[in-house]
């Protein structure tokens, strides 16, 4: 089924979150790499991985949010679980929307500001020093925080699955 149910995730829903999943940590890995890094060949090579992944993200995210708003609704809360857990849950959710939009928005600003676009994607001329940019600061604290919702995010479904053993994470996969 496309759409979502009552009790599961629908199969669009399903494949947006693992595909936001799979390129949101494409993009951490090769943002914290890139921003680690000292020399410029790899640290170009490790933005054009960056860069498109991040796109990606964006779209996926914007796509979920029109999804939800427009044509589906998310499933009723676990049975059994708590109301905090439910709200806390929401807040995650709402926070990882956040910070993916201002981390993109964060993103454009360094690109735009610094002039690196040509430096990563054209003629190769050399990168500038992203740290004198002042939307590097709030993107640097932006990947942790994703980081941070997603152990949370993780940590939260692996304890539903093992502890409260309620097969949460089978909403979030395809039916058989």
């Amino acid at each position: 089924m496309l759409k979502s149910t009552t009790d599961r995730y629908g199969a669009i829903a399903v494949s947006m979150h693992w595909l936001t999943a799979i390129f949101l940590l494409v993009a951490l890995v090769s943002g914290f790499r890139a921003g680690n890094i000292v020399e410029p060949v790899a640290k170009v090579a490790l933005l054009r991985v960056h860069i498109p992944a991040a796109i990606m993200v964006l779209l996926l995210t914007v796509c979920r949010i029109v999804w939800w708003w427009l044509f589906d609704r998310k499933p009723l809360p676990v049975q059994g679980a708590p109301s905090w857990q439910e709200w806390l849950a929401r807040a995650v959710h709402l926070a990882f929307y956040v910070v993916i939009l201002g981390m993109i928005a964060s993103g454009v600003g360094i690109i735009a500001l610094s002039g690196a676009a040509q430096a990563i994607f054209g003629a190769g001329t050399e990168l500038p020093n992203f740290h004198l940019y002042p939307p590097r600061l709030p993107h640097g604290l932006g990947a942790n925080l994703l980081l941070a919702l997603l152990s949370a995010h993780i940590g939260a479904a692996l304890f539903h699955q093992f502890v409260r053993s309620d097969r949460l994470l089978q909403r979030m996969w395809y039916r058989r």
